[in-house]
C-alpha cells in the first residue's frame, strides 16, 4: 500500500498508520484535525461503542422467553448506529481534549511530540474549536434518545473531564479511563427501557476492569518515557507480574459479565460469547511478552474480538428462544 501519510515529512505523526484512507480523501490541510481525533485509528471508538453495543443486546434480549417476537429480541438498529455515530464523535472529542491537556507531556515522548499540537500545526485555539464542534455533534446524537438517557449520557463528561490528570496523581489511570470508556454500559439499557437496574451496573463494572486490563497492554508501549517523564500507568505499577493482573482483572471482568446476564435473564446461550471472549483473553495473557512493544499494541487491538464476541452471544442468546420453539 502507498505509504500516502509520509510522503513530506511535514504532517506525518510518529504514531499514525500509513496509507490510511484519511489521508486519501481529506485535503491535507484537515490531516491535523484526523490526527487529534485519531481517525486513522479507529480501535479507539470500537472499545468505546461495544459496551455501548452489549447494553442495547443485553436490553433486548432481557427476559426473554418462547413466543417472543423476533423483532423485539433483536438490539435495535437505530440505538446501534447512533451508539456508533456518537462513539466516533466522543471518542475524537476526548483525543483531542486529552492531547489539549497533554500538549507538554507529548513534547517529552517519542512516540507522541509529533502529534499535532506539539508539532505546531494547530494551535491550541484551533484545537478547542475542534472540541466543541464534535461535542455539539455528539449532543446532536445523544438528544436523539429519551430524556433519562439524555441525562445519563450528559453525566458521563465527568468522568471523561478527569481521565487526562489522573496519570499525573495515581498509579491508576486506566481506572478513571475504565469509568469514561464502560459508560455505555449504562447507555444502551437506558436508551431501551428508560431507567437503569442492576444488570447494566453489573455490566459497567465488569467493563471498566476489561478496560483496566486491555489499557495496561497499550500503556506498556510508553513506560520507559512515561518513567523518565513522570508519568504513572497500571504498566508501571504491575511490571512483571502483568500477567498475574490480567488473570485477576480479566477473570472479575467475566464473572461481572455473568452476572449480570443472570440479572437481566438473558437466556444461557448468550454465555457462548463468554466462553468465546474468555479463550480469547487467556491467548492474550499467554503469548504477552510486555517488553515487546509492537505485539502489546497488536493485543491491544485484538480486544475489539472480544467486543464482538460478548456481542454476538447476547444476540444469539436473545433470539434462542424465539428460534429454538420451530425445532
Amino acid at each position: 500500500m502507498e505509504n500516502v501519510q509520509s510522503k513530506e515529512t511535514q504532517g506525518r505523526v510518529a504514531d499514525a498508520p500509513s496509507g490510511h484512507w484519511v489521508y486519501r480523501l481529506l485535503p491535507r490541510g484537515l490531516w491535523p484535525y484526523a490526527q487529534l481525533a485519531r481517525w486513522d485509528r479507529p480501535i479507539g471508538w470500537w472499545l468505546l461503542m461495544w459496551p455501548c453495543w452489549w447494553s442495547t443486546a443485553m436490553a433486548a434480549a432481557a427476559y426473554a422467553k418462547p413466543g417472543a417476537d423476533l423483532l423485539d429480541v433483536l438490539p435495535s438498529p437505530w440505538h446501534l448506529f447512533l451508539f456508533m455515530a456518537g462513539s466516533i464523535l466522543m471518542r475524537g472529542a476526548g483525543c483531542t481534549y486529552n492531547d489539549i491537556v497533554d500538549q507538554d507531556i507529548d513534547e517529552k515522548v517519542a512516540r507522541t511530540r509529533s502529534r499535532p499540537l506539539p508539532a505546531g500545526q494547530v494551535s491550541k485555539k484551533q484545537a478547542w474549536g475542534f472540541l466543541a464542534l464534535q461535542c455539539l455533534l455528539g449532543l446532536v446524537i445523544l438528544l436523539q434518545f429519551n430524556w433519562f438517557a439524555v441525562v445519563v449520557g450528559i453525566a458521563s463528561l465527568l468522568t471523561v473531564a478527569v481521565y487526562p490528570f489522573a496519570k499525573r496523581f495515581t498509579d491508576w489511570p486506566q481506572l478513571f479511563l475504565g469509568f469514561a470508556f464502560s459508560w455505555g454500559a449504562l447507555m444502551g439499557w437506558a436508551a431501551h427501557f428508560g431507567s437503569l437496574e442492576l444488570a447494566p451496573v453489573l455490566l459497567y463494572f465488569g467493563s471498566i476492569l476489561w478496560v483496566i486490563g486491555y489499557d495496561t497492554l497499550y500503556a506498556h508501549q510508553d513506560k520507559e518515557d512515561d518513567a523518565l517523564v513522570g508519568v504513572r500507568s497500571t504498566a508501571r505499577l504491575f511490571g512483571d507480574k502483568t500477567k498475574q493482573w490480567l488473570v485477576a482483572l480479566y477473570s472479575m471482568a467475566l464473572l461481572f459479565f455473568i452476572v449480570a446476564f443472570a440479572n437481566a435473564e438473558v437466556p444461557m446461550p448468550a454465555l457462548a460469547g463468554l466462553v468465546a471472549a474468555a479463550a480469547h483473553m487467556i491467548r492474550q495473557i499467554r503469548v504477552l511478552d510486555i517488553d515487546n512493544p509492537d505485539q502489546c499494541l497488536k493485543l491491544f487491538k485484538s480486544n475489539s474480538t472480544v467486543g464482538w464476541l460478548i456481542f454476538l452471544g447476547l444476540v444469539v442468546g436473545g433470539v434462542w428462544p424465539v428460534i429454538s420453539q420451530n425445532f
